[in-house]
């Protein structure tokens, strides 16, 4: 599987605050996809395959009649949350390699005004009564309990989330398309920002806005002939820990981490790569915590180094140890359940990113942290094959 397939065009609507978009989740999609298309230089009426995540609404059938498709070979949905942006690529990849499709669109799509808060769609009726009655009905609630572990038990410091959201929002006011373009995230401005779930301020969290983005993959020999820069995709397995799974907080061993170990040891395995290889990566925070332990699941730093190692000049482009989220990513871009971050991962390995990072040939997606499935993906240039 590794190096089959790539990512060959990229497409995205712009961010709107949450509940403002004026087109529907659709035509959000459809806009996307178009796009997409367009920049691979494919006719959209070709795309045979399309596969999205979590709640996805905008399924194959009701994107058909607007694209024009002259015939749909493959569609599927991750199952699981945010967890599950990587392994999209895990099934575009399969369909592709196994001739189900030949031309696959990943897409996400998000809109209030036509569906409802992503907390709602993705919680809803996925709650168990634990953490209702205990007075728990957010991701930041749940996830709160475990950066408190992860920073009082396991010693992970403050400076660190502060860094990696200063770090995003300074990619950000690079970005033109970033929602978070105009906030500079100094240390008064973090300091003073108000408390969600401890420990979370304001700007750990990640937005929530109505949009859309897309990736187009094809097959590895058709990708050559394309007019983009192809970005392979080296492996990207999905999958949970063992004593993972719906535990409502019962964990082993890897309660205030991101659950991603075993997941990123078969990524390296599958890719031939290690942590010490990667470029640049872009990590799903949901809320920085849980980003900061999926890079220790990662292998990037240990418990102990967190402090040493997150810090803004590590995590900034183009000369930081680990430039992370260079588009501004969840916190500071925008978060259409993570969507945004595939096609920054492309355009770093293509060279176009607004914070590029110098000859960025291995480029990591992380999935969402603490999902109780999650994914991770490794994407390259053609000289990593």
């Amino acid at each position: 599987m590794r190096g089959a397939a790539a990512i060959v065009g990229i497409g995205q609507t712009p961010y709107y605050k949450r509940g403002t978009s004026p087109e529907p989740e659709l035509k959000l999609a459809l806009r996307a996809i178009t796009a997409a298309a367009e920049d691979a230089g494919i006719d959209v009426r070709d795309i045979d395959g399309f596969v999205s995540y979590a709640s996805e609404r905008s399924d194959a059938p009701k994107l058909m009649p607007g694209l024009g498709t002259r015939e749909c070979r493959f569609s599927s949905l991750v199952w699981f949350h945010g967890g599950a942006l990587p392994a999209t690529l895990n099934l575009a990849s399969m369909a592709i390699m196994s001739g189900q499709a030949e031309i696959v669109a990943v897409y996400r799509s998000m809109a209030e005004g036509s569906s409802q808060r992503l907390r709602v769609m993705v919680a809803q009726g996925d709650t168990s009564a634990q953490y209702l009655v205990n007075g728990l009905d957010s991701p930041a609630q749940i996830l709160a309990l475990r950066s408190q572990r992860l920073m009082e038990h396991h010693g992970v410091p403050q400076s660190a989330l502060k860094a990696t959201t200063q770090a995003s929002y300074y990619h950000a006011r690079n970005n033109p398309h970033a929602l978070g373009r105009n906030i500079e995230i100094t240390d008064e401005v973090y300091d003073n920002s108000r408390l969600i779930s401890e420990p979370y301020r304001l700007f750990d969290c990640s937005r929530e806005n109505d949009g859309a983005a897309c990736v187009i993959l094809v097959s590895a020999e058709r990708a050559r002939d394309l007019k983009q820069t192809p970005a392979y995709v080296l492996a990207a397995p999905m999958g949970t820990m063992q004593g993972g799974g719906a535990l409502e907080e019962n964990w082993r061993p890897y309660y205030a981490t991101a659950g991603q170990k075993e997941l990123a040891d078969r990524m390296w395995r599958e890719s031939g790569y290690g942590p010490q290889d990667v470029d640049v990566a872009q990590v799903y925070m949901n809320m920085n915590a849980m980003g900061i332990g999926s890079m220790i699941d990662h292998g990037f730093f240990s418990f102990e180094q967190a402090g040493e190692f997150c810090t803004f000049e590590n995590l900034i482009a183009p000369s930081g140890r680990l430039p992370i989220n260079t588009s501004g990513g969840d916190l500071g871009e925008g978060f259409i359940h993570g969507m945004g971050l595939i096609p920054e991962a492309v355009r770093q390995i293509r060279g176009t990113s607004t914070n590029q990072v110098p000859g960025a040939a291995l480029s990591l997606v992380t999935g969402g942290p603490g999902d109780i499935m999650s994914s991770t993906a490794l994407l390259g240039s053609e000289g990593t094959l």
